[in-house]
């Protein structure tokens, strides 16, 4: 649970090739560029907003209505 996995490129885990495909972002390329980068999922298992790392609990808890 707590070992070093791969986020981007051709080695990544399964689950983050998943969450970048289904929120690639707003950038050139849909790789995690820092940690702390955030993917909100709901109840029915999609991928419906991916927070920068910047992004603080705080502001998250305030914009969460919208996405569910």
């Amino acid at each position: 649970m707590f070992a070093k996995i791969e986020v981007n490129g051709e080695g990544a885990c399964d689950l983050y090739r998943w969450l970048r495909s289904e929120c690639p972002g707003d950038g050139e390329t849909s790789d995690i560029a820092w940690n702390f980068e955030k993917f909100l999922v709901n109840g029915d298992g999609e991928v419906v907003v991916r927070f920068a790392p910047q992004t603080t609990p705080e502001h998250i808890v305030e914009v969460l209505p919208e996405y569910i």
